[in-house]
């Protein structure tokens, strides 16, 4: 009988300096609002949308087969409209894959640019980089491949417990990659830790 313990096959990141490492789309835009439900009804009459998920403090909006096209969010404090505290929160872009994904994030680390918030929000693993004049652009991979699945996600209620995510560091999560980890296993977000509540994950 053969008692060995097969490790898993290690695997190797796109090679940025052969490939190109480009988003396969843009994903979403995030705005934030003065007044939720109104920019809500705004958006849901204008764009003909649905709602994917909402609470207190933040919506998400689709109208076609992505998760969510349009999101709202209105953090605690936010100020009235007129202030320049509103606005655009960020632009997202989607990755084919993980592995593309940290591969991009290998590349730009290689030139000075890091991004300043990694988290799992559970749908996406996201990496936020602000541009030059401080614009916050979103670079995620889809956890899931359909809306139905993400609409799944939702309704379990693991968003409502935590609708932020949980922080991590993209090189050991691209070290726990190349060491070939299931990718189930790589995706999966873990809970909130101990004392921790969903707005301790957020980075402004």
């Amino acid at each position: 009988m053969n008692d060995e313990i097969a490790l898993p096959a290690r695997r190797s990141l796109p090679d940025f300096a052969r490939t190109a490492l480009r988003p396969v789309k843009l994903a979403h835009v995030v705005l934030r609002v003065g007044e939720l439900e109104r920019s809500r009804d705004w958006y849901l009459e204008v764009l003909q949308a649905r709602v994917a998920f909402e609470n207190a403090m933040l919506c998400f909006l689709s109208y076609d087969d992505e998760h969510h096209r349009i999101g709202l969010i209105a953090p605690p404090g936010l100020k009235h409209e007129a202030d320049a505290s509103t606005g655009l929160e960020h632009i997202a872009f989607t990755y084919g894959s993980l592995g593309e994904l940290l591969a991009n994030h290998r590349r730009l680390a290689t030139r000075g640019i890091l991004p300043y918030w990694c988290i799992n929000h559970g749908p996406t693993i996201s990496m936020y980089y602000r541009d030059p004049d401080g614009h916050r652009l979103e670079l995620q991979h889809d956890v899931f491949e359909t809306a139905e699945e993400v609409d799944a996600f939702f309704a379990g209620g693991a968003y409502a417990e935590n609708f932020m995510g949980v922080v991590f560091d993209p090189v050991e999560l691209a070290a726990r990659y190349e060491a070939g980890e299931p990718l189930a296993s790589l995706t999966a977000r873990p809970r909130l830790p101990t004392g921790k509540g969903p707005w301790d994950m957020f980075v402004p």
